[in-house]
């Protein structure tokens, strides 16, 4: 008998972006710059995941709202199928305004507008729960989908009625890691078979100096048989399960545009597990993609569709 493909489903932050840059991050007051490069484009964790599985060609689930205006029809419009549930909150759609800067770093500014009103009875009813069952909910945005997160012992209670393992990509908290956040992000990753952190929010949530170290401290804090992906940029990625760990570098690429480069890297990581590939695998297959879709513009996910605007450094 054909093994069952692991199933995929997303939950979280999807919202308009608008990309502007390159720019210093220190602008002056009182001015006007012209810049090179503008793009507006879907955007948010749980959006930039969907993309990369609709260009990957995996199949997959997708619960967010939206807003009641212009966006909000725009952002339904551009994933067709997988959005037909979503429910419009009022008021409007959710911006993010990102400034990038010349060393390929990036600020955010970003309305809550739709976010806060996603809430769990919302999700719960956009899901298909029976199709899910033995596959992976990939969670996003915990610290911009207020409503929701509150909800997140309900929804992890139920997902695990489902058979249904919880994949966790919280991003960084507004208020920074507060002892109030972290308390309540490790009550989440007791209930999560995965975690996928970047370097940065690995080390500051554990308090440990390494990626290393970081990962077995989250480790600690997760189920049996939990995985813990550290993101490291240009670095490449680090696994780290009960069984060991495994690095992996990532090859040097020119880089053309970095934001969304961790969501991409969760997408293609997911999409290569439910190809069955081995975890070794999966990550290395994680960091190609990523590493592609950084470099390439228009945005790629596959090796055979590299456009001229791809280069890889010797």
């Amino acid at each position: 008998m054909k093994k069952k493909s692991l199933a995929l489903a997303t939950v979280g932050n999807v919202n308009v972006d608008l990309i502007m840059g390159p720019v210093s991050p220190n602008l002056p007051s009182g001015t006007e710059l012209i810049v090179e490069h503008d793009e507006l484009r879907v955007g948010g964790a749980a959006g930039n995941v969907a993309l990369a599985w609709q260009a990957l060609g995996c199949p997959y689930q997708i619960a967010a709202n939206i807003g009641s205006d212009h966006f909000g029809d725009w952002l339904k419009a551009e994933f067709g199928a997988p959005a037909a549930g979503w429910p419009a909150a009022s008021g409007n759609t959710t911006v993010s305004v990102g400034a990038t800067h010349p060393d390929g770093e990036r600020t955010f500014l970003t309305t809550k507008g739709h976010l806060l009103a996603l809430s769990w009875p919302q999700v719960k009813q956009m899901i298909d729960w029976q199709v899910l069952s033995g596959g992976v909910l990939l969670v996003c945005g915990s610290f911009l989908t207020d409503s929701l997160t509150k909800d997140y012992p309900l929804m992890f209670a139920h997902a695990r009625q489902h058979d249904v393992a919880i994949a966790l990509d919280t991003g960084w908290p507004l208020e920074d890691w507060t002892d109030a956040i972290r308390a309540e992000t490790l009550k989440w990753l007791a209930n999560c078979q995965y975690i996928l952190f970047n370097e940065i929010e690995a080390t500051s949530l554990s308090g440990q100096d390494d990626p290393e170290s970081a990962g077995r401290w989250l480790l600690d804090h997760m189920p049996d048989g939990g995985t813990v992906i550290i993101k490291r940029g240009g670095n490449g990625a680090m696994l780290v399960r009960a069984d060991g760990i495994l690095s992996c570098p990532a090859p040097k690429v020119a880089l053309v545009d970095t934001i969304g480069a961790g969501d991409v890297f969760n997408a293609a990581f997911f999409a290569a597990r439910a190809q069955g590939k081995d975890w070794p695998e999966a990550v290395q297959a994680a960091i190609e993609t990523a590493s592609l879709a950084i470099s390439t513009h228009p945005r790629c996910y596959l090796p055979n569709t590299k456009p001229e605007s791809f280069h890889e450094l010797a």
